[in-house]
């Protein structure tokens, strides 16, 4: 069962590689322990999660977009904006060089255990990728589910990838609409 807006992220610990120059050699990488809390405590969130580093759909469209429109998201009270991918740490740091991607911040759900807990993880053996991420957008802040956007469909070995509402326009126009409905208000109140 899925994790509904209104309800918490699941408390998980993210296994990341983060550049340390006291490294020697030429992988001056560490390992870093990222909690829940790391990542969504006392901040304004945007993750996205999608079924993989490397794929078509991924790749050509979903992570470009979110960076295109990066500072336009921000714009809207967004502190952080994140892809999350069950994939390793490796992966994923290939995957962002590769795309060039330098604003989202790519977290890596190796053993794809907070996936699971959001209700997310489904079964693409039809694809020869195992148990991988839905495809969805949340906003999330201070670990409290905002809103969420999943993609239909959702379910183990589904023949189709859908891709219409965890993109980042979908996003952008939600959190422009929250923010215009907001400001009003706290002008009132101010």
């Amino acid at each position: 069962m899925a994790v509904f807006a209104t309800e918490r992220v699941p408390d998980v610990v993210f296994k990341t590689r983060v550049r340390d120059e006291s490294v020697p050699g030429p992988n001056p990488y560490r390992w870093q322990d990222k909690t829940t809390q790391d990542i969504f405590g006392g901040k304004r969130v945007v993750l996205f999660s999608l079924p993989g580093a490397f794929t078509p759909t991924c790749s050509s469209t979903h992570l470009p977009r979110y960076e295109e429109l990066h500072e336009e998201i921000k714009a809207q009270g967004v502190d952080e904006i994140i892809c999350l991918s069950v994939n390793d740490a490796f992966v994923m740091f290939q995957w962002g060089k590769h795309q060039g991607a330098d604003k989202v911040f790519l977290l890596p759900d190796g053993n794809g255990e907070f996936t699971r807990k959001m209700g997310m993880l489904v079964d693409k053996s039809n694809l020869g990728f195992g148990m991988r991420s839905w495809r969805y957008s949340m906003v999330v802040n201070n670990g409290q589910i905002e809103k969420m956007f999943i993609e239909a469909d959702y379910g183990d070995n589904c023949p189709t990838d859908p891709f219409e509402v965890s993109d980042a326009d979908t996003m952008l126009a939600y959190l422009k609409g929250v923010h215009a409905t907001a400001a009003p208000t706290a002008a009132a109140v101010g």
